[in-house]
């Protein structure tokens, strides 16, 4: 595949940093607020996209995201994933809450349902997660995603696993403190391909994925994340993305949140490869189950998606996340809505388009 002639931010110094392991000695609502105060860094998954916890209580949290134009897919609105990235640090973040000193939260699933798409005019994408029940060893919790005028994006739920804290397990990564002129990745100028309507009216949805495998089309947000083609056939779809630091947590593991976004494109990718010419789809749901933490350093993780049922208007999918050892990172499944003969001239509106009759 050519070189792209773009910038790629993954192939930068990562910036932001990894906490010590004297944050255990705090509670996990100690942890939180100490972030919110500034006495903890940003992670660098928050320096590449602007993610960031704002609120914190027992039992609750919320975070926001600006809606970066870095988020577009090629058809100019955000992908249906991006919802679940904004979730998963809130309603992590709710669970840890409850954690006494010296622990700390893994997610092990995470669901959402998803209502509306976002696009840049959402202005923020705003996480708004409480706990709904703990024990000593699991936490469940829920959340709303709006924008920033108050409209519900996506519903989701987590189960979390209370973990005991190794400070060994701190020791050997670290993020990179930079002093560049560029502002971080998600206030840069944006760059990448967005197609018109006349490109969805005439072009099979099987041609624009092999344009996006063979490099031919760069959405921005495939740029943001170095998103590589592996593979597209009808009904599958494989990509590559680099397990890189700037996609790291403040604990230094791959953040839960990229693993759902990166299911997320290659299932509704793997859809996409389904649909002749003229014909919106949205994805209507998505769960994820996190079997191994992904560490930075470790090569490319790729995604492997496959459409499990195609009907005239629901399509099921999987998709299985590997990393460079080939093993199992995360698996994941979804339901996606097909509209046959309907452009992309608006977002889909699942609540406005979805029929009882379903299939």
């Amino acid at each position: 595949m050519a070189e792209r002639p773009v910038a790629l931010p993954l192939r930068e110094v990562a910036r932001g940093a990894l906490w010590h392991a004297e944050v255990l000695q705090r509670s996990g609502l100690e942890m939180l607020r100490d972030f919110i105060g500034r006495e903890l860094p940003d992670a660098p998954v928050s320096r590449l996209t602007g993610l960031r916890l704002s609120e914190v209580g027992l039992g609750n949290a919320s975070a926001a995201m600006p809606a970066s134009p870095w988020w577009q897919t090629g058809a100019g609105v955000f992908l249906a994933g991006t919802i679940a990235f904004v979730a998963d640090l809130p309603l992590s973040c709710a669970v840890l809450t409850s954690a006494p000193a010296g622990t700390l939260v893994a997610s092990s699933q995470l669901s959402v349902n998803f209502l509306r798409p976002a696009t840049i005019r959402s202005e923020r994408l705003i996480g708004r997660a409480r706990l709904i029940h703990s024990t000593r060893s699991l936490g469940l919790a829920e959340a709303n995603i709006e924008d920033g005028t108050g409209r519900l994006l996506g519903h989701a739920t987590s189960r979390c696993v209370l973990i005991p804290g190794r400070a060994d397990a701190f020791a050997p990564r670290t993020a990179a403190s930079v002093s560049v002129d560029l502002p971080d990745p998600y206030l840069r100028a944006v760059e990448g391909d967005l197609r018109g309507q006349e490109f969805w009216d005439t072009t099979e949805g099987l041609e624009a994925v092999r344009q996006i495998a063979q490099g031919r089309l760069t959405p921005p947000v495939s740029l943001l994340f170095d998103w590589r083609g592996v593979e597209a056939r009808e009904g599958e779809f494989a990509m590559a993305m680099p397990a890189s630091l700037w996609l790291a947590n403040a604990f230094g593991t791959i953040y839960g949140g990229v693993i759902a976004v990166f299911a997320d494109v290659a299932m509704t990718l793997a859809v996409a490869t389904t649909v002749p010419a003229r014909t919106a789809y949205s994805p209507l749901d998505m769960t994820v189950h996190f079997l191994r933490p992904a560490l930075p350093g470790s090569g490319d993780l790729i995604a492997r998606a496959r459409v499990a049922h195609r009907g005239r208007t629901i399509a099921v999918t999987s998709c299985e996340i590997i990393d460079a050892n080939g093993k199992l990172v995360a698996q994941a499944s979804g339901s996606t809505l097909i509209l046959p003969g309907r452009a992309w001239e608006r977002p889909v509106n699942v609540g406005e388009e979805i029929a009882p009759e379903g299939r």
